[in-house]
């Protein structure tokens, strides 16, 4: 292995971290910043390490690590089974609520544009109450709001459900994906994000499955998002018997200051001031 070599200091500001970045990506070895004990930095080439069998990967999990991801990736599969039962109906939604598949598509557009009000929101709760109770109410409203779209008279009435899904819909990825990958092996949570996010696709076809199973009806979308809230209520309860997260008890028992949320857009206003330049 060749030694480490020094390297240019990491770029700041938006433009030049994108040129060092691009310039970066066609070197084998990577830049990194070293801080040692006095408080210096420097920074140098490191030559990567080498790939691991995933199979010695896998055995690094335990009984309890399994569990945690597997419950981890159910409420991802959950929340994209939740979506798409949506995207994939539209001729049917078209047809029940007598309007275009132009304007069923509103529904998706209003529940992307939320999510991430979501996601801030429900990141915001995890890191202040912990990351087991916003999760199981996260699940277990998702699971409600499917039936109150089953249940909606109106188009305007389905629009508003889908507007407040899509908040709740934003939530479920940060606290699913600490669930899952906060009790791995730290050298081993690349190859198992990997594996969490492809349950984002196997939400989309088990959708998908369902769609076919329930035949082509007009009513029978309902069919579909009533497997959809029994996915969600039913990954909300497996959630209650797994303690809360040791990290975040961890940082709560040494007394590490909770994010409030006018202090993460003071943060966030600090970051775009500092760095896109």
């Amino acid at each position: 292995m060749a030694p480490d070599t020094d390297a240019e200091p990491i770029a700041k500001g938006t433009i030049p971290t994108i040129k060092q970045s691009f310039r970066d990506l066609f070197r084998w070895r990577q830049r990194v910043a070293i801080t040692n004990e006095y408080g210096e930095v420097a920074t140098e080439w490191q030559t990567p390490e080498p790939l691991q069998n995933p199979v010695k990967l896998f055995m690094q999990l335990s009984a309890k690590d399994w569990l945690f991801f597997i419950v981890g990736l159910l409420a991802w599969t959950a929340d994209a089974f939740d979506f798409h039962a949506l995207s994939i109906q539209t001729v049917k939604l078209a047809k029940y609520y007598e309007t275009s598949k132009t304007n069923v598509t509103t529904a998706i557009t209003l529940t992307l544009l939320l999510r991430s009000v979501g996601a801030a929101f429900f990141g915001l709760a995890g890191d202040k109450f912990g990351r087991k109770w916003p999760m199981v109410i996260n699940m277990i409203v998702l699971g409600l709001l499917q039936i109150a779209t089953i249940y909606s008279a109106t188009f305007q009435q389905f629009l508003a459900v889908r507007s407040l899904f899509g908040l709740f819909m934003g939530g479920v990825y940060g606290n699913a994906i600490a669930m899952a990958l906060e009790n791995c092996p730290v050298n081993a949570r690349g190859l198992m994000s990997g594996i969490l996010q492809q349950g984002y696709s196997l939400g989309y076809v088990f959708a998908a499955c369902a769609n076919l199973g329930v035949g082509g009806s007009t009513s029978s979308w309902k069919t579909v998002f009533w497997i959809a809230a029994g996915l969600s209520i039913a990954v909300g309860l497996l959630r209650i018997p797994f303690p809360e997260s040791q990290q975040f008890l961890a940082a709560k028992a040494a007394g590490k200051p909770k994010v409030t949320p006018a202090a993460f857009f003071r943060e966030t206003r600090h970051m775009l001031a500092k760095e896109w330049r």
